[in-house]
């Protein structure tokens, strides 16, 4: 009837569906959400090389940020799960909001602006073609 205890089915359950494709991410990047998805958008699902030579001629600052992430994703499937780094591409990539930090700049007559300095969290998730 039962087949153990609530805890042990769903670790069971979650260990049958895990996504075993080569992903990195980074938290609290200095850089909001949409200037990261302009980038990401140009990459997405490109091949890593050519996907590498977009972000190296792309001014963006979030390009700087995603290259660095995109080499760590074909190191994590190099090292991690033998896959070669000619057969890849990037089956997704994302960009969710961070937490953002709220300024204050002082304005003429006393007001005050506030200034919000936001940040994300970009994942890129590769797959073998």
């Amino acid at each position: 009837m039962a087949k153990g205890h609530r805890s042990q089915v769903k670790r069971l359950r979650n260990e049958e569906n895990k996504d075993t494709r080569p992903r990195a991410t980074v938290s609290y990047a200095r850089v909001s959400v949409t200037k990261a998805c302009f980038v990401l958008d140009a990459i997405r699902g490109k091949d890593v090389a050519s996907a590498l030579g977009i972000l190296a001629y792309n001014n963006r600052y979030a390009s700087k940020v995603i290259e660095k992430l995109l080499k760590s994703a074909i190191a994590n499937a190099e090292n991690n799960n033998g896959l070669k780094a000619e057969d890849l591409y990037i089956a997704e990539c994302y960009a969710n909001k961070g937490p953002t930090m709220k300024r204050i700049q002082p304005r003429a007559q006393g007001r005050a602006y506030r200034i919000e300095k936001r940040t994300s969290h970009i994942t890129i998730v590769l797959d073998e073609r």
